[in-house]
């Protein structure tokens, strides 16, 4: 049975991969380096906007934000070419990744926040530093050490919002994730809108989708979002609360 396809909409993600077996799939600075290189020439070439990123030995986290469907597209050239240069360099073949990567669409800010540093944290949590500026595989070194800074990182949530204050973003990534953050990224995954087991296209993850919003045209873009991810107008009408001829209003003006 082929695989079902994902349901992508424009947004942020959380994106995670393994190696194979759980095998490692950075073996040396070079191989960092590289994927690095690969993932920012990718990111313009799709016009994704990345956000945060950790390199670890054998798997990968990124948080990225998304203008068009092309989520599966970007991570299918980006597995594919680190697979390429990582099996010719070691000398080997057959698959480098751990199946298709995971992926789940960030709700609201809270989910944001705390997934910023649950992300960067990440060397804390495996005991491989005990601070994380001795972590040099991370976006975390860029932010502190911003005359380094790639210019695919120049549009990252912290680097633009703290005004580049190396200090408030030391501040902000290092305040430890507590129990009930962690709550909040567990709550947020169950809402999972792009998973390698898609389901039905259900209210609770249209909830998901729709989230919080400050003002009626914020909340008009992710009716549209979501109406282009496949959910029915009476759906979309439900979770925001207004009749569904004025979801069709909406969708109509917008000649989708």
């Amino acid at each position: 049975m082929p695989r079902k396809p994902r349901i992508e909409i424009p947004g942020y993600y959380h994106v995670l991969n393994r190696g194979v077996e759980q095998r490692d799939v950075f073996l040396d600075e070079e191989d960092f380096e590289t994927f690095e290189e690969m993932l920012c020439k990718l990111l313009k070439e799709f016009n994704i906007i990345i956000h945060n990123f950790c390199l670890m030995n054998n798997h990968y986290h990124l948080l990225i934000e998304t203008k068009k469907e092309n989520l599966s597209k970007f991570m299918r050239q980006l597995g594919m070419r680190y697979s390429i240069y990582f099996n010719k360099k070691y000398k080997r073949s057959g698959h480098l990744w751990q199946g298709r990567y995971k992926s789940w669409y960030v709700t609201d800010e809270d989910y944001l926040y705390t997934l910023i540093r649950y992300i960067e944290q990440n060397p804390l949590k495996a005991n491989i530093v005990k601070d994380l500026k001795e972590y040099r595989f991370s976006s975390f070194q860029y932010f502190i050490n911003q005359n380094r800074m790639p210019n695919c990182l120049k549009n990252a949530w912290v680097y633009k919002n703290f005004n580049k204050s190396v200090d408030e973003i030391v501040e902000f990534i290092t305040a430890p994730v507590d129990k009930e953050e962690m709550k909040t990224i567990a709550k947020a995954s169950s809402l999972v809108v792009a998973t390698e087991s898609q389901e039905k296209r259900t209210k609770e993850y249209l909830i998901g989708i729709i989230g919080k919003y400050n003002n009626k045209q914020e909340r008009n873009e992710k009716m549209l979002q979501a109406y282009k991810a496949g959910y029915s107008q009476q759906m979309i009408a439900e979770v925001v609360g207004i009749s569904q001829q004025g979801v069709g209003k909406i969708v109509k003006s917008k000649k989708l």
